[in-house]
């Protein structure tokens, strides 16, 4: 009989998170830019199935030989569950939302979940949020109005879709930052897949349909797939090695990556105060990154602050 090991401790390896959250902020870009590709062509519920589909299947076949039962054993089984239908419902969301608006401003309002994230983390979770932390989040989001300057001319229902992505992945962030301390990284993952591709491939059969995708539609198929495994892997990784103050503001990074696939895909040059944007959203993960332990702090303490964020979708 196996014995089930137990999840990561968590740790202060502040380089080791931000890099993680790096990469997994330039996957959500990437998955935003071929999302938007796709559902020009075929419909939401259909390209989310096989998006979540495609992140099980791989989960099945290149994560459960190496982990077997640890993949699926929880600890608080409602939570995470909870947590998995909040991504699968936000991601279904901000497609809609994508559908009626361009990349940059539906990322931008998708990032007021941070602020929320951190003006909740002190009543809800009982977590210190520090002056450092305040600022660099708002320095960060100050920096995505200036990327994405929204409320000119936006779809109004994209806009309510967005709105209500925002408050999934505030749920969604919550419960990732509780679930982190008694929770293996993969079984996290393995459900929130599970859930997604259950819940919308039962519709399958009836939203299956239009043109025969192409030989690069096929690549961009299983590209959402790898993109939204790696991802959301990569992220929740980080949990375990930087606390959400120091993690939080490089979230913002999402928007640069964004505005980079932007300018590639669909020709949208960055304007200067779009650049300016940019260096906002910088100088927030510069001021977060060097930020100290309070004497007598040990990073144990430090690590369990925050907690740190990431967009449902």
């Amino acid at each position: 009989m196996s014995i089930a090991a137990s999840p990561a401790p968590l740790t202060h390896q502040p380089l080791r998170g931000l890099v993680l959250v790096m990469g997994a902020t330039l996957l959500f870009a990437y998955n935003d830019t071929t999302n938007k590709l796709l559902i020009t062509e075929y419909n939401v519920p259909m390209v989310t199935a096989i998006r979540y589909i495609g992140h099980c299947l791989l989960m099945l076949a290149l994560v459960a030989p190496l982990h077997g039962r640890d993949m699926v054993r929880t600890t608080r089984t409602g939570l995470v569950l909870v947590r998995a239908v909040s991504l699968a419902l936000g991601s279904l969301l901000v497609s809609l939302a994508l559908q009626r608006m361009p990349v940059a401003e539906t990322t931008a309002i998708v990032y007021l979940c941070p602020v929320l994230v951190v003006l909740l983390s002190g009543p809800l979770l009982k977590e210190k949020v520090t002056p450092v932390a305040w600022g660099a989040a708002l320095l960060g989001f100050s920096g995505v109005l200036l990327i994405a300057r929204p409320g000119g001319g936006l779809d109004p229902l994209g806009v309510v879709f967005v709105l209500g992505n925002v408050v999934l992945a505030t749920a969604y962030n919550l419960l990732s930052r509780v679930l982190a301390h008694t929770e293996r990284t993969m079984a996290m993952l393995f459900y929130s897949a599970l859930v997604g591709a259950i819940g919308f491939g039962i519709f399958l059969p009836w939203t299956l349909h239009g043109a025969a995708p192409t030989l690069l539609q096929i690549v961009l198929f299983v590209g959402l797939g790898v993109s939204a495994w790696l991802g959301h892997y990569l992220f929740t990784l980080s949990y375990r090695y930087a606390p959400a103050a120091l993690v939080a503001p490089m979230t913002y990074m999402h928007l640069v990556w964004a505005g980079i696939f932007g300018w590639l895909v669909f020709g949208h040059a960055p304007e200067p105060i779009t650049l300016g944007g940019m260096g906002l959203v910088a100088l927030a993960g510069i001021i977060s990154a060097i930020r100290r332990p309070r004497r007598g702090q040990r990073p144990a303490q430090l690590a369990a602050e925050d907690g740190t964020t990431e967009r449902a979708g």
